[in-house]
């Protein structure tokens, strides 16, 4: 008969074991949470950089990025602008909503060493939606969707046609609702910060640049303070979907 004595990992053991598991997790999930701030903070840091060259190209050459003709842009800035070329809207002192004009204010940005980036300034008009994306002719987000600095009203809430920085497309909504909190009011439809609401007829108002709808929702406004339903509904992010396609624009 075999008696041999059986062995097996003690209560300390255990513990131990359980606490280093713990400890591997909550590393895990520290070290995501660092990563999620510091896309936030990349995203935050690129709209006031683009903002800040945007203004700075206007008060040295008293001219709109993008909309400045390339011929008298190449004179000034001293090397060679191919964009934009002579066109109906260049020149009427902003930037508007085509192709061409929003490729332009990249290159002249670029050239006038107001901007860097690892992007190829445009040297002819992309033409539509999908060549300005595929060209790689503007910076880039931290998920690497294209951004477009346009005139139009695609984005959520009380619109007109206003000058906008689109932040592209690739952003989870966490994201997104993060950094609409650390810069503005945290909703999608108010403040600077809104969601892309694209639904127009121009080259940038089509499903290329047009968010997922479960990205809010309809907040009911009902609660322990609002038991009588009196608070508007109004949209929230929605971060229980974890969508992953949540674009934004700046509104300036």
């Amino acid at each position: 008969m075999n008696n041999k004595k059986q062995s097996g990992f003690t209560l300390v053991e255990i513990a131990i074991v359980l606490v280093i598991i713990g400890l591997l997790l909550g590393g895990i999930l520290k070290g995501q949470e660092l990563i999620n701030s510091a896309r936030v903070r990349n995203m935050a840091d690129q709209n006031s950089g683009i903002q800040a060259a945007y203004f700075g190209f206007i008060d040295r050459y008293r001219q709109v990025p993008g909309d400045w003709l390339s011929t008298n842009a190449s004179q000034a800035i001293g090397v060679t602008v191919n964009l934009p070329t002579a066109a109906a809207t260049t020149g009427n002192g902003r930037i508007d909503n085509t192709t061409m004009e929003a490729a332009a204010v990249w290159e002249q940005l670029a050239k006038s060493q107001f901007l860097g980036g690892g992007f190829t300034p445009a040297t002819a008009d992309p033409g539509d939606e999908a060549t300005y994306v595929s060209a790689a002719v503007s910076p880039v987000n931290a998920f690497n969707g294209a951004l477009i600095m346009t005139r139009n009203a695609g984005y959520a809430g009380t619109a007109s046609s206003r000058l906008n920085l689109h932040m592209g497309r690739n952003v989870p909504v966490s994201i997104a609702r993060e950094l609409d909190v650390k810069v503005d009011d945290g909703l999608p439809n108010t403040g600077v910060l809104r969601m892309t609401d694209l639904a127009g007829s121009g080259p940038f108002e089509t499903v290329e640049f047009a968010p997922d709808l479960a990205c809010t929702t309809v907040s009911t406004a009902t609660g322990p303070g609002n038991t009588n339903g009196s608070e508007a509904a109004t949209d929230i992010y929605d971060i229980f979907d974890d969508v992953q396609d949540c674009p934004q624009a700046f509104v300036y």
